[in-house]
C-alpha cells in the first residue's frame, strides 16, 4: 500500500463533504504522479492494466491517498 500526500486546499469538516471540484483534481493529480512514477521505473506495458485515471480514483475511494491542506 502507498500513501501519497497530495497537498491541495479542500475546504471539508465531517458535516461537509469534499466538493466534486476538489475531488476531480485530487484524481487528476494523483493520475500524474502514477504516471511521472511509471515513466521513471520505465514501465511501457499497459495491455490488461486499468488508466492511470482510474487507478487513481480507486486509490482515492480505497483511502490510500492522504489530502493535506495547504
Amino acid at each position: 500500500m502507498v500513501l501519497v500526500s497530495i497537498a491541495i486546499i479542500v475546504g471539508s469538516t465531517e458535516e461537509e463533504p469534499i466538493s466534486r471540484y476538489a475531488l476531480c483534481t485530487i484524481a487528476a493529480k494523483r493520475a500524474r504522479q502514477i504516471i511521472e512514477t511509471e515513466k521513471n521505473l520505465g514501465v511501457h506495458d499497459s495491455t490488461g492494466k486499468d488508466k492511470e485515471l482510474l487507478s487513481a480514483c480507486k486509490d482515492i475511494a480505497d483511502g490510500k491517498v492522504i489530502v493535506a491542506k495547504d
